[in-house]
């Protein structure tokens, strides 16, 4: 499937495009400022944008009124042709929010049921009593979605429910050329509609579906949907972090994608996040905003599909409002900082290296504030190394299995992390099996120019020299003065000693007396003993 290797953007475009909350019914073509996305998004190298409700509806998109019309707030349906072409253009792929459990009070078959009553024809594509009411005096009542009453829920159930939903399907297929669907609140949908839907559509075609909690493979198999919200994860993420606290997340990890009889995913792609359109912006909810880059480091290199919210990767704010437009802004400015540009990169590693889509995971070592995660597959081998305090050192003891040996690392090289490795006193000769301590030995020699660590970077690595290596090669350089001053203070104090050793050796075969021994040398006399044997 395409989409294990993708990185998604998720777009409401209801509030990104600048949309009254409520429908006026008035036609704007609003949609054509997704276009503006573009640029911005080819920057950042994204491969699919998920869209939040498009189609008619009253409000918010989940109350859809008409599936085959574009909601007149965005646009005409040509609008939405257009709009898709030119993603397509540029490379971007693009999957639509399915709202298939529930749709609005003006949906054609619940207007007609409200008209006919018992003898509507569409009396059944809902679950209907006629011998109760409602607020609304209806003269029935029905179910809704959660208690929300302006959500009527359909029978999915009904085969002519079924086949209307399936023909919606054909319809954005055909008329706009998707890729793929979310599928809105699918725990709460019917097994038997999912597995049918599955088995109308063409297995390249993505089917996302929505949860919460519980066992994700109830709807994420063979069968059914493709990749589920891990919405366990997210959670994992932000509070390990507000709670110093990595266990958290690496246990949800492992429970997930481990290697043990009892993981739950192992294998399968979870569509991963640190915000969306439902709940607070993670820039909001992070109490340390310089651990963001960490966090997407994260989302990035666990198993599974990573999704970037609109304007979260510049650390756009937001929290909830009774309508969630907090949530869902107009953007008008596109910004590019620090944390845009390291997601930039993060995006970069995860399309350069394939162990992150699709490699196995193992818990390397762990402690409260920092961590050590694998990601393997039979390309490559990956370590991602973590401590989310700045001023601190973390002790993580390595097992002998954790060494699995050496690999052609050679390429693609983004380091996020800087780890400490004893260092060989000479630089190792060039061969493949000592690639990486002869880099490293380079990056630390005393012997070595900047030059000549540069010209080695450069034609034995294939690492591109930028203005930030340069940089980072001369503080490399500043460590291995260091190192050499520390290592000449060491050998002056080796040289005492061996003098000290040479003069009481002496003085004891000239027969002086053990106290006179050391009475001259300034030692104790059980030193002078121990000396001497």
């Amino acid at each position: 499937m395409w989409a294990n290797d993708s990185v998604f953007y998720q777009i409401y475009p209801f509030g990104a495009c600048g949309a009254p909350f409520e429908n006026d019914h008035v036609l704007e073509h609003r949609i054509h400022k997704l276009e503006d996305f573009i640029p911005h998004l080819k920057k950042l190298n994204i491969d699919c944008i998920l869209l939040n409700p498009i189609f008619e509806s009253r409000t918010h998109g989940y109350d859809t009124t008409d599936f085959k019309t574009l909601d007149t707030r965005l646009g005409t349906n040509e609008d939405l042709k257009e709009v898709v072409n030119q993603f397509h253009k540029n490379g971007i792929q693009i999957i639509l929010d399915a709202v298939f459990n529930h749709v609005g009070r003006d949906f054609f078959a619940f207007q007609d049921v409200l008209e006919k009553k018992w003898d509507s024809p569409y009396k059944d594509w809902f679950y209907i009593d006629f011998n109760g009411n409602n607020h609304y005096n209806d003269g029935f009542w029905y179910q809704d979605w959660e208690g929300n009453d302006i959500l009527v829920k359909l029978n999915l159930q009904n085969s002519q429910v079924v086949e209307y939903i399936l023909s919606v399907v054909d319809f954005w297929q055909e008329e706009f050329k998707i890729d793929g669907l979310r599928l809105d609140v699918a725990y709460c949908l019917d097994k038997n509609f999912l597995q049918t839907l599955h088995n109308h559509v063409d297995r390249d075609f993505f089917l996302l579906g929505e949860t919460l909690h519980g066992d994700y493979n109830q709807w994420m198999n063979e069968n059914m949907l493709d990749s589920i919200t891990n919405y366990e994860c997210y959670k994992g993420l932000y509070s390990s972090f507000n709670s110093a606290n990595f266990y958290e997340i690496l246990y949800s990890l492992n429970r997930q994608f481990g290697k043990d009889p009892w993981c739950l995913y192992t294998g399968k792609h979870l569509f991963n996040f640190v915000d969306n359109h439902d709940v607070e912006r993670v820039a909001s909810i992070l109490e340390d905003k310089n651990q963001l880059p960490l966090i997407y480091t994260m989302l990035f290199t666990m198993p599974g599909i990573p999704c970037i919210y609109y304007g979260s990767e510049w650390g756009m704010e937001g929290t909830k409002n009774w309508n969630d437009t907090d949530l869902r802004p107009e953007i008008k400015v596109f910004e590019w900082n620090e944390l845009t540009n390291r997601i930039q990169k993060l995006i970069n590693l995860k399309h350069n290296h394939s162990a992150l889509s699709y490699g196995d995971y193992t818990q390397i070592g762990i402690t409260n504030t920092a961590c050590i995660y694998q990601r393997q597959d039979e390309k490559e081998c990956l370590w991602i190394c973590m401590n989310m305090k700045e001023h601190s050192l973390s002790h993580i003891h390595l097992k002998e299995e954790h060494i699995i040996g050496f690999h052609k690392w050679k390429g693609y090289l983004d380091l996020l992390n800087i780890i400490i490795i004893g260092i060989a006193k000479s630089l190792p000769k060039k061969e493949e099996k000592y690639e990486l301590h002869r880099l490293l030995s380079a990056l630390l020699s005393s012997d070595l120019e900047v030059e000549d660590k540069l010209d080695i970077m450069e034609k034995e690595y294939d690492i591109p020299l930028e203005n930030d290596i340069r940089k980072d090669v001369k503080e490399m350089c500043n460590l291995s003065q260091g190192i050499r001053e520390e290592a000449f203070e060491e050998g002056q104090e080796q040289g005492e000693k061996q003098k000290l050793v040479k003069v009481v050796t002496k003085m004891y075969e000239a027969k002086f007396p053990l106290e006179q021994i050391a009475a001259i040398a300034e030692i104790s006399v059980e030193n002078v003993k121990e000396i001497i044997d």
